[in-house]
């Protein structure tokens, strides 16, 4: 038969670990945790361990490290090292880590104590599963579908086609137009090149007769001069923002 080889946990009267013997230590007396008097604190901590006499010191070496290591934050403390002190620039708190790891400790601490509350309370309730209709014999009553797949088919492919017809149309009517103001442009870069080669030059409202024009012819004739003045045909001024455009044939501008 084999040995079992069981390891006992450690309770120092109501205290598991150092940690828990630090942190009791810390709130019995009301000290801030983010700001711990590590004298005082060791020193409590000390006198707890030397009242007890009993302490096995194999099991509780934990304990002792704990003890060690508040020792040796207190020295840090005291006894800054020489490069901080050559350097002149603060040394980090020796306390940081400590405070870290009892910060840590009061977490699991409160969750722990939540769970064991949780489990008095609900240690004695059983989990029933739902019982499904069938199990309590409840006949279920469907409404009438009103859904018939076939006819949803039926209506999309209409649309379908619908919508292929209708841009199929808007299609030809936007070729058919670009192909129109295409032509329009051409002629009325003739046009403008006729009067402006008859006189030398010209204003661009000169263009249109009466001076009134519609939106769309000026737009028009508008493109038509910027077409003559990218073949290098023409030349066109205008002074300041928003004034006259003087349009001249290209070699007699002066």
């Amino acid at each position: 038969m084999s040995e079992v080889n069981v390891h006992p946990n450690l309770h120092i009267r109501e205290f598991e670990g150092p940690l828990d013997l630090l942190y009791s230590l810390i709130t019995k007396n009301d000290i801030d945790i983010f700001d711990i008097p590590i004298s005082e604190i060791t020193e409590m901590y000390m006198d707890y361990l030397e009242r007890m006499k009993s302490l096995d010191m194999e099991i509780a070496s934990e304990f002792i490290v704990m003890a060690a290591t508040l020792i040796h934050i207190k020295s840090r403390i005291m006894l800054p090292s020489k490069a901080d002190l050559a350097s002149g620039e603060n040394e980090e708190d020796p306390r940081e880590e400590l405070v870290i790891s009892l910060l840590r400790y009061k977490r699991c601490k409160m969750l722990a104590g939540e769970l064991r509350k949780r489990n008095e309370l609900y240690r004695d309730c059983y989990y029933r599963v739902p019982a499904t209709a069938k199990e309590m014999e409840v006949d279920i009553v469907y409404p009438p579908q009103e859904f018939v797949p076939s006819e949803f088919e039926k209506a999309i492919d209409n649309i379908c086609k619908r919508n292929e017809v209708r841009f199929a149309d808007i299609s030809a009517k936007i070729t058919h137009i670009l192909k129109r103001d295409k032509l329009s442009v051409r002629e009325r870069m003739k046009s403008v090149w006729l009067k402006i080669s008859g006189r030398g030059k010209i204003f661009f409202h000169e263009l249109f007769e009466g001076g009134k024009a519609d939106k769309t012819d000026k737009v028009v004739s508008f493109l038509a001069v910027l077409e003559l003045l990218r073949n290098n045909r023409i030349d066109a001024t205008q002074k300041k923002p928003f004034d006259v455009i003087l349009i001249e044939e290209k070699g007699k501008a002066k």
